[in-house]
């Protein structure tokens, strides 16, 4: 029996005195996933970029709802982005996109 993959959306927010690209954010991303989990378990996550927002530095990912905690691992592991310190922080986890946006404001 096949079983409905549900998503899940969560906020991240990039801290850093620098300025970042999305694809930058999402190759940070990607790179720590590969790092701790291999491609089998970054492959599993469902990892897409939806939105990033450059003034606020934050970026709206989606994955699938049970490897949430996979994406939280990764998230904080990362301590650069391109060469320069960064950390990013999972500010909200949403079923949706609309109540994220909702606990954003």
């Amino acid at each position: 029996m096949l079983m409905k993959l549900r998503s899940r959306y969560l906020a991240l927010k990039v801290d850093s005195p620098g300025r970042f690209s999305s694809r930058e954010i999402m190759e940070a991303l990607w790179s720590a996933l590969l790092r701790l989990f291999g491609e089998y378990g970054a492959s599993r996550t469902g990892l897409r970029l939806i939105d990033y927002d450059e003034m606020n530095h934050v970026a709206i990912v989606h994955v699938f709802h049970k490897e949430v905690e996979t994406i939280r691992a990764a998230v904080a592991s990362i301590t650069q982005i391109e060469s320069k310190p960064a950390a990013v922080h999972i500010i909200a986890v949403s079923g949706t996109i609309k109540a994220l946006r909702t606990k954003l404001k």
